[in-house]
C-alpha cells in the first residue's frame, strides 16, 4: 500500500488553523510535516540505528537546527511517523467500517484493511527497525517498547472501540490481545516481503480475521 500524498483531516484541521493563525504557524507546521516524510524515508534507507538527523534535515531542505525546534532525538521523530499514520488509518476505516452493519462484516473489512497495511513495505520496513534498534540498545530497551507498546495499540485496532464496547473497558487484555495481533501482522508482513509468492492476499486476510475473532471470544468469555 502507498502512502496516500494527501494530507489527514486532522492535519488539514491544524493548517487551517494556523493558516487562521498567521504565515508563521503555516510555515512552521509545513516544516514539521516535511521534516517527517524525510525522517520516514531515511529510516527506511539507512535504518533507524544508522539514520543520521543531518541526512534528515538536508532530505527536507533544512538545518539540524529546525530538526531539534521539532523533535528532541530520533525516537520522537519516529513516533511522529506513527501518529500521521494512525491518523491517516482511522480516516480510511471508519467510513469503511459504517458501510457495513454486522460484526462479522465488520471484523472481515477491518481483516482486510489491516492486509493491506501488511503490503506497505516502508511501514513494514520502519516497524521492524525500530524493533531492532530497541533489542540492540538493552538499557534503551524498556522505555522503547513501552512507547511501541502504546503506539502499536492505538495503531493495530484504531477502530476497536466502536467494534465492540466490552472489548474497550478491559484496558490490559485490549493491550495484551492488541500487540498479539501486531506480531502476527508482523510476521505476515515479513514474509510476504521475503517472498511475495509465499503467500496469498486472501490468505493474509483469512488468517487476520481467524486471529480477531479469537481476540473477541477471549474478551467475551
Amino acid at each position: 500500500m502507498k502512502h496516500d500524498s494527501k494530507i489527514t483531516a486532522t492535519a488539514a484541521n491544524t493548517i487551517a488553523k494556523a493558516e487562521a493563525d498567521g504565515p508563521r504557524q503555516r510555515r512552521a507546521l509545513l516544516t514539521r510535516q516535511q521534516l517527517v516524510r524525510s525522517a520516514r524515508d531515511i529510516f527506511t534507507r539507512d535504518g533507524f540505528q544508522h539514520a543520521r538527523i543531518e541526512d534528515i534535515a538536508a532530505k527536507a531542505g533544512k538545518t539540524r537546527g529546525a530538526f531539534y525546534a521539532n523533535f528532541k532525538d530520533k525516537e520522537d521523530v519516529f513516533f511522529a511517523i506513527f501518529e500521521e499514520e494512525m491518523e491517516r488509518d482511522v480516516e480510511k476505516l471508519r467510513p469503511l467500517l459504517q458501510q457495513v452493519t454486522t460484526l462479522d462484516e465488520r471484523l472481515q473489512t477491518l481483516a482486510d484493511y489491516l492486509c493491506q497495511l501488511g503490503k506497505d513495505r516502508q511501514r513494514t520496513l520502519l516497524n521492524l527497525e525500530f524493533k531492532l534498534y530497541a533489542i540492540r540498545h538493552p538499557k534503551r530497551r524498556k522505555r522503547l517498547a513501552d512507547l511501541h507498546s502504546l503506539m502499536r495499540l492505538r495503531c493495530s485496532l484504531p477502530e476497536i472501540d466502536e467494534l465492540l464496547p466490552e472489548y474497550a473497558e478491559n484496558h490490559d487484555l485490549k493491550r495484551s490481545e492488541s500487540l498479539a495481533l501486531g506480531a502476527i501482522m508482523d510476521g505476515l508482513a515479513l514474509n510476504q516481503l521475503f517472498d511475495p509468492a509465499s503467500i496469498a492476499d486472501d490468505d493474509v486476510a483469512r488468517y487476520l480475521t481467524l486471529c480477531l475473532h479469537e481476540k473477541l471470544r477471549a474478551v467475551l468469555g
